[in-house]
Order: C-alpha cells, then structure tokens, then sequence
C-alpha cells in the first residue's frame, strides 16, 4: 500500500482533540505516464508520482481544508491540522446560526476496493506505445492525396491510491487505474483546415484500448476529416435532428449533469460558474416522456466509476430525471442536510490537495427501444449530427449551442451519404425546455463516453467522468459558423 493510513488516523485524533465537531482525510498515491506522438515523431513522455493528504475539518459550522504534499512525519500532518482548524475557526465565529454546515447522516464502511484492470498499462507502456504508432500508421495509410496536415495522437495511464477516514469511523481504500488515448486529425487545404477528433478509454488497464477497434476508429477519422475539406456550410435551419451518443455526452454534461449538481441549484456557484436553469422544479415536467437520465457511479469501465465517493457515502445510481420529470439532484452531505434527502455520493476531488466539490461522476440519458434505423427512416428533412467539439451555455445553462465534428444531411428517411451530404463546421443550438420537450425518440444503443477535462470550483478543479446516451431525435436549430 502506498498511503499511511497511521498519519490519516492520527490526524483525525488530532483534529478532535482540538475540538473539531467532524474531520476526515485523503491520503492519495498518484503515478501517471504519457506520451505524445506528433505526425509520428514522439514529442515526448512523461512520467510522475505524487502522493499526499488532504485534511478537512468542521468546526464551529464552518470548512476548514489543508493539504500536504509528501507528508513525512507525525509533526508534520498535526500542523496541517492545525492550519485546517484555524482556518475553520476564523470563518465559523462570524456565521449566523442558519448558514453553518449541518451534514446529513450516512451509513459508515470499512472497505477496501480494487477497481481491477486486466492488463497493468504500467507494466505494458511499450505495448501501449506500439499501439500509438500503429493508429498514427493507419491515419497515414489513410492519406493518399497528402491532404492531412497534422496527426496527433496522446496516450497514457493515471494510477490512483485513495484511503479515505472520518471521525464516524470510515475507513476505505480505494485503488484504480485510467488509460486513455485521444487521437486528432487535421486535413487542410487552401484556406481551409478541418480537425476530426476522438477520445477513447476508461477506467481498466490497457485492456480498455485493445477491446476498442482504435485502428478501425483511426482511420474513420482521417477519412471524414479529408472528406470535409470538400463538404459545403449548413444554413442555418430548424430542423429534426438524431445525435450521435457523443454528441448526446456533451449536451448531457454541459445541459442536464451540472445543473443537476445541488450547490449550482442553491446558487452557490452563480459568481464563477453560473446556476441551475431547473432550480426550484423538482417534481415538475422539464421535458418529453422520452426523457430520462441518471448518474451512476457503478458503470463498470467508465472515468467516473467509483464505489465511494470522497465523503465515504456508498455510490449507486442517482435518479435526475423520470419520465420527463425533474426528481433528483446530486449531493453532499451538506447540501442533502439542506433537501433532507439522503447523501448520493455526488462528491469528488481532483486530487487530494482539493476540497471536494459535487461532482458528475457517470451521467447519461438512457437508452429506449428504437433502432437507429426507425429514427431515421421517420425523418422526411433534419440532419444526423456527429460528434462533440465545443460548448457555450448561457449561466443558467438555459441557452446553448454545441459544435459538432460534422453533420450529414437526412433526406426522405436517409441519410445523404459521401461529400455531397457531409455538412462542416455545424453548431447546434437550443434552449433546454424547448429541446428536452422536443425529444420524441431514443435508441436502444447507447454508449458511455469518456469525459477527460471537466472544469469546476475556485480554485479551478479539472476532473474525468463519464457522459452519454443512445442516438436522440429531437427540435433543434443547426447552422454553420464558417462560410
């Protein structure tokens, strides 16, 4: 085990001693290696380890949070408590009674879980290097006419220790590997660039990457990014569209997963990041019966599978919507103190030198029972929209619009297929009651897609999840932003 968990226990001893009403820590492990291979030359690779603890304290109704990096002796995590306390203390003496933290109960675990992987990517780099090369070689292969002006394809691993332990009595080890690779591609010609990218892998070892045809995906890149270069503008035109489930992981994300999350529901965030355009409608209708969508935690194989969250709640699947109807939020003990509802295991840190924020772990709209073909065949004119780039949301995530990798035009119940059907530089734009009111069909075929670069908190906490869903018709507008 590569964590102490005597320092963690004795800095819980230690923060009560002082006086703190709740304490808990993480002590994290963390390695990584990555590698980037620019046009087939490897720009580099790099490699890191970092290990240390993050103390948080109540006191007084109030946060305080310290972290270490490296701890190395008993003295030294007692003054990061110490620091912890006084911080809190300073804050707690000027709240009024009706702003201090409450934290809702919680059932306490003593656990150990290994999110297991097949194939140890730390051990296998070299595979994983020669995996690298051969999607560069198929992007290559690709290019007859010498129309691609940039290969870039980036891969690696993060391996991740995580003991978490509270003054309730929790005490649970965590342990977990990412692999990852995103591949871009950009064809140019004359004036024109156009950029197709991909992001591939999961919470597993190497395994993750071998199981995704990343050859065969490689090389669908590189054709379609050559085949914009002679694709035309879309006009602009509301109209039926189907999103792809990578596409449909963005609009989750950005439309429906944050403002699930409670603390932009109360508004908490509304100076840096906004608020929550269903704030105060649980129980009401926000879109069509069509429309359901969950955060789970325990997907097997996704960025943001986990079985605790950083609170040491139990994860398991978290209801937002049903049937069209707003029912759920995600949480922390804090924010469900609020709701008195139960925690969820919503909260989640970067890393341990964080405080822990509530957090998108797995959030997707669920599949129904259409196939792709059905939804197809029913549209007599709208647009097949592929891929995500780009989002920009209004602060309440109300109004939105999202570029896309490309569309392809849906004529008389098919879609146009080669050049003459491809659309590029495409956004998509909606506003969230008119959308989700809209949606009319979802396939049985859904995807979980992997989220590398979440962006929340102050200071700015990056953090990976999992997105997705099925292929959803639905009312949107689509226009291009270049002539």
């Amino acid at each position: 085990m590569s964590v102490d968990e005597d320092l963690a226990a004795m800095a819980i001893r230690h923060a009560l001693t002082l006086g703190a009403s709740y304490a808990d820590t993480r002590y994290e492990y963390r390695e990584s290696r990555w590698l980037l291979l620019d046009d087939a030359k490897i720009e580099h690779i790099a490699y890191s380890t970092e290990r240390g603890m993050g103390i948080r304290v109540l006191v007084d109704g109030t946060w305080g949070f310290y972290a270490i990096t490296e701890p190395s002796s008993s003295d030294e995590v007692r003054d990061g408590v110490e620091k912890a306390f006084k911080l809190a203390k300073g804050s707690g003496a000027r709240l009024k009674d009706r702003d201090k933290v409450r934290l809702a109960d919680m059932k306490v675990y003593r656990d150990k879980v290994g999110i297991g992987f097949k194939k140890d990517t730390r051990e296998m780099f070299d595979e994983l290097l020669r995996l690298t090369k051969d999607v560069d070689d198929a992007v290559k292969s690709i290019d007859k006419e010498r129309r691609i002006h940039r290969r870039s394809i980036s891969a690696g691993y993060d391996y991740v220790e995580k003991l978490f332990v509270s003054s309730d009595g929790s005490n649970i080890l965590q342990s977990y590997m990412d692999s990852v690779m995103s591949i871009s591609v950009t064809a140019h010609e004359g004036s024109l660039n156009e950029t197709v990218s991909r992001t591939e892998g999961g919470r597993g070892g190497l395994e993750v990457l071998e199981s995704t045809d990343v050859i065969a995906i490689a090389s669908s890149i590189a054709s379609n990014a050559i085949m914009l270069l002679d694709a035309k503008p879309a006009r602009e035109d509301k109209a039926t569209v189907i999103m792809d489930p990578d596409f449909v992981a963005l609009l989750t994300h950005e439309i429906l997963g944050h403002p699930s999350e409670a603390d932009r529901v109360l508004g908490y965030e509304m100076a840096w990041a906004g608020g929550a355009w269903w704030a105060g409608m649980l129980g009401k209708r926000i879109g069509s019966e069509m429309l359901n969508v969950s955060d789970d935690p325990t997907i097997a194989g996704s960025l943001g599978h986990y079985m605790y969250d950083d609170e040491g709640v139990k994860a398991s699947e978290k209801v937002l919507v049903r049937d069209g109807v707003l029912v759920g939020h995600m949480h922390s003990r804090e924010t469900a103190s609020l709701f008195n509802v139960e925690p969820n295991a919503g909260m989640r840190a970067t890393g341990y030198e964080f405080i822990p924020l509530i957090r998108m772990a797995c959030t997707y709209i669920k599949p129904l029972d259409y196939s792709i073909e059905e939804m197809i065949k029913d549209v007599r004119h709208g647009y097949m929209i592929h891929g995500q780039k780009v989002p920009s949301i209004d602060m309440y995530r109300y109004n939105w619009s999202i570029s896309c990798q490309y569309a392809r035009r849906i004529e008389d119940g098919e879609v146009v297929e080669g050049p003459s059907g491809m659309l590029r530089d495409v956004i998509v734009m909606g506003n969230a009651p008119e959308f989700f009111a809209s949606i009319d069909a979802c396939s049985k075929h859904y995807e979980i897609r992997p989220i590398l670069n979440c962006g929340k908190g102050d200071p700015m906490q990056t953090l990976r999840m999992g997105n997705g869903g099925p292929y959803v018709r639905a009312i949107a507008t689509v226009k291009s932003v270049a002539g």
